[in-house]
């Protein structure tokens, strides 16, 4: 499986240290803003091409599929580019930044027939893949999700402290991580809302939000986020069920009297990204649709956009 990857950032990095733990992979190609960045981290995976262009990788006949972590506002137009380039596509999250793009690149997935999937890591995260296995087995039922999702980020830059070239969002990236772990793990979304604090002045966003939903089991989750928090940085869920609470941190699980739960046997491996990796490559081989498919998780982007034009219409409020 011949792999290219686009956005050469930390969370590109990410992938690729997953990748090369998977037998069978080859990174073929990186393409990255910079030209120096590209070939660098080219150089470092072992890829034999980079540029700063993702057409180049595309018009390779050495490259199955494509990774895309490049900023929120080229992924619905490059997912449809790989699409049309006859590549499997795998896009981190978001999707896209508005439903009528996530449509679009849905329309794509239909007419090509190939693997599109979006990386909506907590479905793989081995903590959230233990109680995943318990609603399964019948063993928990969730009743309600309390979601805190909290950064202190006032300027553009990403996970390692570089600058960024683009806005991250609160809720078409953070939020979309929770909203579709909540439908994955409880139902259906059938009510949702959402207020947002002041937006900075520079940035351009709101840097704190609150939203509720529900289920249409009855389950809610309240989800709380910022970019103002300066404390203990992440996203931490607390599941309350009819049989147990558990309180999940990253790749760690613990019960509601916070004694750790081990998670190690869940997988193969204890990094959600890698599992993530693992599903995609696996599902084009096999020939199926992977665990956080586009048409499994296009639902949340839906719900997102409801959420989206809440916000705009209190905007018009004040």
């Amino acid at each position: 499986m011949r792999i290219a990857l686009a956005g050469a950032g930390a969370f590109g990095e990410k992938h690729l240290d997953g990748l090369k733990l998977i037998d069978g992979v080859e990174i073929v190609s990186i393409i990255s803003r910079k030209a120096e960045q590209a070939a660098e981290v080219a150089a470092k995976y072992g890829a034999r091409h980079s540029s700063t262009d993702l057409a180049d990788a595309l018009a390779r006949d050495d490259v199955d599929a494509v990774i895309l972590c490049t900023p929120t506002q080229m992924h619905a137009e490059q997912a449809i580019a790989c699409m049309n380039a006859g590549k499997h596509v795998q896009v981190e999250i978001p999707l896209s930044d508005s439903w009528a793009d996530a449509q679009a690149v849905v329309a794509k997935q239909q007419e090509t027939g190939l693997v599109c999937m979006v990386g909506h890591t907590r479905r793989f995260n081995p903590s959230h893949q233990f109680v995943h296995n318990r609603i399964v087995t019948g063993e928990f039922a969730v009743q309600q999700m309390d979601v805190q999702t909290y950064f202190f980020r006032r300027q553009n830059m990403n996970a390692k402290g570089q600058p960024r070239s683009w806005t991250d969002h609160l809720l078409w990236h953070h939020a979309a991580h929770t909203i579709d772990l909540f439908a994955y793990q409880a139902g259906p979304i059938v009510a949702a809302h959402a207020m947002q604090g002041p937006k900075h002045p520079d940035l351009g966003i709101a840097m704190d939000m609150s939203i509720q939903l529900k289920a249409a089991t009855g389950a809610i989750c309240t989800l709380s986020l910022s970019f103002n928090n300066d404390g203990p940085l992440g996203t931490f869920f607390r599941y309350i069920g009819d049989t147990a609470t558990y309180l999940a941190r990253y790749d760690d699980l613990f019960d509601g009297r916070d004694a750790q739960i081990d998670v190690s046997k869940v997988a193969v491996s204890m990094n959600g990204i890698e599992l993530q990796d693992r599903e995609f490559i696996a599902a084009i081989r096999e020939g199926r649709e992977p665990n956080s498919s586009l048409n499994g998780v296009i639902d949340c982007y839906r719900v997102i956009g409801e959420l989206a034009a809440q916000l705009e219409a209190q905007d018009g409020w004040s």
